[in-house]
């Protein structure tokens, strides 16, 4: 494993395994309490969706105390791999300092997100699917009473917010919205979106279950 500051507050996490490298960016205080983990899609990569929205999101959980993680999948697309690698992120975290988090996931991320929080249970504040597919999310009926939030664009061209919906269903609950003029990547909703996140996400760190839904 190696650790680089790429600048203050924010490192690059790199995991050499017998199965490709695990990458992380980690943002704030190791020693965090409260974690934002972020997932990205099939693709991989840190940037997430809407012009690199995940690394605006990860530095205002920082100005609130909290540190963000975003994972880099070693394999993205395979499901179960990423899910073992959010597993490790989280225990990593939890090493360190880490207590309660929130798992934010988008397009294929979603599922990770979704079996993410399930597995995380007691300790996971809040689940987030953007743009989410539905494959995968079957468990969302174990993810008990953990607030769930789904976000997707009425002119998603990937996949249709019938995804949304679905796994809404089969969690039997959920704040599920849809944004008007959004496609996959939810480009145009960008600055709505990282305002909405960092508002909710606060919301349920702080147990305010009712606001903003």
């Amino acid at each position: 494993m190696t650790n680089s500051e790429l600048r203050p507050g924010l490192r690059l996490v790199e995991v050499y395994t017998m199965q490709r490298m695990l990458k992380l960016l980690w943002f704030g205080d190791p020693a965090a309490s409260e974690v934002v983990v972020m997932m990205a899609g099939a693709m991989g990569g840190f940037s997430g969706p809407a012009r690199a929205m995940y690394l605006e999101l990860a530095d205002r959980q920082v100005v609130r105390d909290r540190g963000a993680i975003i994972v880099d999948y070693r394999k993205p697309g395979d499901l179960d791999r990423s899910l073992l690698d959010v597993a490790a992120t989280v225990d990593w975290s939890m090493r360190e300092g880490g207590r309660r988090f929130a798992m934010v996931g988008h397009s294929f991320g979603g599922a990770v997100a979704i079996q993410a929080g399930a597995m995380v249970s007691n300790h996971c504040a809040a689940v987030v699917t953007l743009s989410t597919q539905s494959a995968g999310c079957q468990i969302a009926n174990q993810l008990g009473d953990i607030p769930l939030l789904l976000l997707h664009g009425d002119r998603d061209e990937v996949l249709t917010p019938d995804n949304s919906a679905m796994v809404r269903m089969m969690a039997g609950y959920g704040d599920f919205r849809i944004i008007e003029g959004a496609g996959h990547g939810l480009e145009s909703a960008r600055d709505e979106l990282i305002a909405l996140l960092d508002e909710w996400i606060d919301d349920r760190f702080a147990g305010r279950a009712d606001a903003g839904a």
